[in-house]
């Protein structure tokens, strides 16, 4: 039991709390290990989604690109990607372990005790509000005064600068001696109770999704500006030309290591998350990462336009054409806007060109099959013919004669032109 000691009479005193392990969320998987299994839950269960409509063709209006491109532009086999992702995801588990030995054990009690602090903070920042009034010419005083005679006496002790002097409480000293003590307003309360459980760790989101998105920004762009780090770690993620859900954590280990686990380890140890807060970051990150390389634009997905940087925004990046450029990942464009490293040029014609291009080889290659198996065919009718040598019941065989010459690989001519 940790007990406040003193009690400051011109502020509301904190109160008391006891304080427990926290159980696990999902028992009996401890918080943070749950932090780093929820990420790749999410990331194949997203990616599956996506996979599924791929195979089976569904919503071909909003795909970036066709299935032809997906068979004929990339150029790593889909087990490739698979076998790099799931190295990768034990890489950073096996990180993530390490680092969970060093987890403090997290503990609940003291929820109203910090709640309470807040409130506390917020009857001394209180306490400015008379000088800030002073400095335009206004008497902070008279201004209660007369607030207060009108009905509005919260209001009224607000610009007193924090002074309640009907908002009091009972409280009993360690010595057992009885004493008046100021209480908190319900609005304080009310506000430090948004603030510790909503504003807070909204903050600690945004700083870590704001450190992870300059980590990244800075390193894939150093990783495509120095030919050395582009050709031995990340040019491997770039054999995808025509990205797709699983293969969006498809890096290098180094370069996976580096940029993604690293990035978002820095980004929960300076905000100061907590583990369950560890477990949105992490999971959100994922499904950011994955929907940006879906490879489908759909108009009904949060994700597509609560920022800029979407699947269409990073898939421009993954083109030759504009590779150094949308450098920006996962959540926001804030760097490339700044710096000027977004891409402006027209994308239309560049699609629609490419998609054309990967069409006729995949036509090409579908004659070439067909002509392949019409002169196996053709080859396959011309069985060897059965000659008699030695009387009517007894056969030799003979090998029918060819004009090899005819049908050599310098004349390109088949076997149906042969023998016409």
């Amino acid at each position: 039991m940790a007990t406040n000691a003193s009690v400051a009479l011109d502020l509301p005193p904190l109160p008391s709390y006891t304080i427990s392990v926290q159980q696990p969320l999902l028992a009996p998987i401890p918080d943070n290990i749950l932090a780093l299994l929820l990420p790749i839950v999410a990331y194949w269960g997203m990616s599956m989604i996506y996979h599924y409509l791929d195979v089976n063709n569904y919503f071909e209006e909003y795909r970036l690109h066709t299935p032809a491109e997906v068979l004929k532009r990339n150029r790593v086999t889909r087990w490739e990607v698979v076998r790099d992702v799931v190295l990768q995801q034990i890489i950073q588990t096996v990180a993530g372990m390490g680092m969970v030995y060093f987890d403090p054990v997290e503990t609940v009690g003291r929820e109203e005790y910090d709640i309470a602090v807040w409130a506390q903070r917020l009857r001394i920042a209180q306490r400015a509000i008379p000088p800030m009034l002073g400095l335009i010419g206004v008497d902070a005083a008279g201004l209660a005064k007369s607030v207060s005679q009108n009905g509005h006496t919260l209001l009224a002790g607000a610009l007193a600068g924090g002074s309640y002097p009907n908002v009091m409480q009972s409280l009993i000293l360690d010595s057992g001696v009885e004493v008046a003590a100021p209480a908190f307003t319900g609005w304080e309360m009310s506000l430090a109770s948004f603030l510790y459980w909503y504003f807070v760790p909204a903050l600690q989101f945004t700083l870590a999704v704001s450190i992870l998105d300059t980590w990244q920004y800075f390193l894939h762009r150093a990783m495509h500006l120095n030919r050395w780090l582009y050709v031995t770690f990340h040019s491997r993620h770039h054999r995808l030309y025509v990205p797709y859900a699983f293969g969006a954590l498809y890096n290098h280990p180094v370069e996976g290591f580096l940029l993604d686990t690293a990035g978002t380890g820095l980004g929960f140890l300076i905000s100061g998350m907590t583990t369950r807060q560890a477990m949105w970051f992490f999971t959100m990150s994922t499904i950011k990462t994955v929907d940006d390389h879906c490879g489908y634009a759909f108009p009904w997905d949060p994700l597509q336009h609560f920022t800029s940087n979407n699947a269409a925004y990073h898939d421009i990046h993954h083109q030759s054409w504009g590779i150094k450029t949308n450098f920006s990942q996962p959540f926001f464009t804030f760097w490339d806007r700044l710096l000027n490293t977004q891409w402006k040029g027209e994308v239309k014609l560049r699609y629609e060109r490419a998609r054309e291009t990967a069409q006729k080889q995949v036509d090409l290659d579908t004659t070439k099959a067909a002509e392949a198996a019409a002169v196996a065919a053709e080859e396959a009718s011309h069985e060897p013919v059965v000659v008699s040598a030695e009387g009517p019941a007894t056969r030799t065989r003979l090998r029918r004669k060819t004009v090899d010459s005819l049908k050599g690989p310098s004349h390109a001519v088949s076997n149906s032109v042969i023998h016409n």
